[in-house]
């Protein structure tokens, strides 16, 4: 692909190529359209955003809308009607109904909250490392990186043990991109039952509350109010929709390029309190969320001396924009010690009032994953360290991961 000013069309963002290296298609859009016309195939005039500075910027423009009503035809376009009763939740909304459902689940989902799944999580790490064979090779992805999280997710939210591979295999499907009629039909089925279940839980909840977030997001209130029973059941489907694949994708990226970059992974190993710039790093160098979710421009508005019109969906490349070399020396290079690689350096879990509610608990799942994982198989590697990792072939880029990773976790030596 070749990036010029005319428009990018989503089947060339696409190619098995564009989804092997995305990056180098993406160094040609910052020199040469750094804000990009797209045809997407729903059909609505939409611009993709590539440099760091104006990424940051439209992260954080207030004339950059997320309120879905107020696009309402373009989003049922792209998404369907079933969807809007599961979207009512902060991610999708502009002050002052942000600031509200922010403060809100702000006020139960507490960092301490967070922090106290810190032993659990290595618990089940370590019981999804048991089960899994040491000698031979194995796809770590569905036996370790996602499991994971879901686990956690379902701990955090209260869903009870006999209900988590469901909720797994609905949230699977809803996170499902693409365009045909067989895929919107399986993902309106998985959010009409994910709202129905969700329903029924809080109902239980507020019956019989426990020590977990849902019980919390059912109680808590301010000078407002409480959240109303469909912002509930929609914060509920946000925090496991955006909490599980996008963590499972990051620890899968994570360990592959590790494997792929030894004395990266020696340095992390020999230094335990690298981790935490290293995830860091690892997040800027080739994160799961490839692009932030829609915005639309609500007047006419200018980056890098292209117009976007009022109207017109904007996409923020953030796999790109954490690849710019006007922000990040050697930005194609790993280097988990590199210097200033503080949390609000990349723009990997977003920037501005939408910045990543559970980027706490994904990186705390990162790190206690890699740390559990390296620790006890110091020796472990990818099954065939010279072949191409597959990655994920989708009709559009929103999430950057594997679509498999074989490893061997203890090999015969």
């Amino acid at each position: 692909m070749t990036a010029t000013h005319d428009a990018v069309t989503a089947a060339e963002r696409c190619t098995p190529e564009f989804r092997r290296d995305p990056h180098a298609v993406y160094a040609q859009l910052r020199e040469t359209a750094p804000v990009c016309p797209m045809r997407p195939p729903h059909g609505n005039e939409t611009y993709l955003i590539t440099r760091y500075e104006h990424a940051r910027a439209a992260l954080s423009d207030p004339r950059l809308s997320k309120d879905m009503y107020g696009a309402m035809d373009a989003y049922r376009r792209i998404f369907g009607d079933s969807s809007v009763a599961l979207d009512d939740n902060m991610l999708n909304s502009d002050a002052p109904k942000h600031t509200r459902l922010r403060r809100l689940v702000n006020s139960a989902f507490t960092p301490r909250r967070v922090q106290a799944l810190g032993p659990r999580i290595e618990d089940i790490a370590g019981t999804l490392l048991d089960a899994c064979p040491a000698r031979e090779p194995f796809d770590l992805l569905p036996a370790f990186a996602f499991p994971l999280p879901i686990i956690v997710l379902c701990d955090l939210l209260g869903v009870p043990p006999q209900d988590r591979s469901h909720m797994q295999q609905l949230s699977t499907t809803v996170a499902q991109t693409g365009f045909s009629e067989e895929t919107k039909r399986a993902q309106q089925k998985a959010e009409e039952d994910l709202h129905a279940y969700f329903t029924d839980l809080i109902a239980a909840k507020r019956d019989r509350p426990a020590d977990d977030l849902l019980s919390a997001l059912t109680a808590v209130r301010d000078n407002d109010g409480g959240l109303s029973e469909n912002e509930l059941v929609s914060t509920a489907f946000l925090l496991m929709f955006a909490g599980h694949k996008t963590t499972a994708y990051l620890i899968g990226n994570a360990v592959h390029h590790l494997l792929s970059h030894p004395a990266q992974l020696r340095a992390v190993r020999e230094n335990p309190e690298l981790i935490r710039p290293a995830v860091e790093e690892l997040v800027r160098y080739d994160g799961s969320v490839e692009s932030a979710t829609f915005r639309y421009a609500t007047e006419d508005v200018e980056y890098g001396g292209t117009r976007i019109p009022k109207g017109a969906l904007v996409q923020i490349a953030l796999s790109s924009a954490n690849r710019d070399p006007l922000k990040f020396d050697a930005p194609d290079e790993l280097d988990v010690m590199r210097p200033g690689n503080a949390q609000d350096a990349h723009l990997g879990f977003g920037h501005g009032s939408h910045y990543c509610l559970g980027a706490p608990l994904a990186r705390l799942e990162a790190q206690l994953a890699l740390t559990g994982l390296f620790d006890r198989f110091p020796r472990m590697t990818l099954a065939d360290p010279a072949g191409e990792p597959r990655w994920l072939q989708v009709p559009f880029p929103a999430f950057r991961g594997l679509a498999e990773l074989p490893v061997v976790l203890d090999p015969a030596k």
